[in-house]
């Protein structure tokens, strides 16, 4: 009898032990799914945290080995094979000097001595109110919030789209930082917020799809930067004109720990000319929700013959806003559309895109309105046509 009891009672441990490590299970993947922004910040870091250690590791081994080889020095004129020089040697810079005089019928140059580097980025949260009294004092800044320079002739111009949805705390911190930089940059540009309403699914790339068709329209412009509204640049160095290459500009985000994700990242802030844009067929639109669809741009301006370059050093590095609700629930559909992007990048983006606009200008911005519907790029249709 009494071993019947023992035997009850490991059951019924090991019954309760199955029911806390299934409830635990289910929990996080619950939160995986409506918050996988956040899950995914968390894994990063703990796997940053291992990468640096090899690094850090790896840096001293380096040194030491600087230090021991008599061929070698310690300013880092000589590097091993394979390592990059900018890891350990503070780039030498090429900016203008203050005295520099401007042409207004030359191009701007790049490299200007307002350009000081580090910015103090600040994400307490500001009013629009204070915003608008703080630019009203800039008569240059048409509605819209295009601007343009006057002593120069602007190299590149610059339409800056962001996706939108009940992030308003955020805009204010956005303006406050960017248009400085911008100003100092000596870029004509203007920003377009694209806003999602009504109840589905986020869908960040549709978005960045009609505001590029919107601002062809609004203004002739050669150079488009898709940008998060809740990454702030942290280097007024990191110039928002466009290459003959794609470009990504948030290379080292703080939530990653500023370290690459992966080769492929291409996602918070990248920059396109509208030649290239359109090259590609622009985003995909059939992504609904959190993730897949910065991978697939990263795929389209591959199959188009592009490469992506990056900002060099600490140039590339982002703050970001944080969030006070939560994100966008996870898009579970995104890898079968991945294993397809080379087939549907024609089928898919521009050239199918189906939307009706409410617009209204405000003083820093162009806001357009869209409610944004599954059944104008469903998912299954992309997957089934090319079977």
């Amino acid at each position: 009898m009494s071993v019947l009891k023992r035997m009850m009672r490991v059951s019924n441990r090991s019954l309760l032990a199955f029911i806390f490590f299934f409830s635990l299970s289910s929990s996080c993947l619950y939160f995986i799914y409506v918050a996988p922004g956040i899950a995914n910040t968390y894994l990063f870091m703990v796997q940053a945290r291992g990468i640096m250690l090899r690094e850090n590791v790896k840096t001293i081994g380096h040194m030491i080995r600087l230090y021991t080889n008599k061929n070698t020095t310690l300013n880092g004129t000589d590097y091993p094979e394979g390592n990059n020089s900018s890891d350990y040697l503070v780039q030498t810079t090429t900016y203008l000097p203050e005295n520099f005089t401007y042409s207004p019928y030359l191009p701007c140059p790049e490299k200007l001595p307002y350009m000081r580097g580090f910015l103090n980025v600040n994400v307490s949260e500001v009013s629009f109110d204070e915003i608008h009294q703080l630019f009203s004092k800039d008569l240059d800044i048409e509605p819209g919030g295009h601007w343009r320079p006057k002593d120069c002739k602007p190299r590149w111009k610059v339409a800056v789209l962001i996706p939108f949805r009940n992030r308003h705390e955020h805009l204010p911190i956005f303006f406050l930082h960017l248009i400085p930089m911008l100003q100092k940059q000596r870029l004509e540009f203007a920003f377009y917020v694209i806003e999602q309403t009504g109840t589905q699914p986020f869908n960040r790339a549709m978005l960045f799809n009609v505001g590029f068709k919107e601002a062809m329209k609004d203004g002739v412009w050669d150079c488009v930067i898709f940008h998060d509204v809740d990454h702030l640049p942290e280097n007024d160095r990191n110039y928002y004109g466009c290459g003959e290459m794609p470009r990504h500009f948030a290379a080292k985000l703080d939530k990653y720990m500023y370290i690459l994700p992966y080769k492929e990242f291409f996602g918070g802030v990248s920059g396109l000319t509208v030649e290239q844009f359109r090259k590609i067929n622009g985003f995909p639109n059939a992504f609904w929700g959190w993730g897949g669809e910065d991978d697939d741009l990263w795929n389209r301006v591959h199959y188009a013959g592009y490469n992506v370059t990056r900002p060099e050093g600490d140039l590339g590095k982002y703050k970001s806003i944080p969030h006070h609700h939560r994100g966008e629930v996870q898009f579970l559909g995104r890898y079968k559309l991945l294993r397809y992007s080379k087939e549907r990048q024609y089928i898919d983006g521009l050239n199918n895109l189906v939307y009706t606009p409410k617009i209204l200008v405000d003083r820093l911005y162009t806001n357009i309105s869209v409610n944004l519907m599954p059944e104008l790029a469903p998912k299954g249709f992309y997957i089934n046509a090319l079977k």
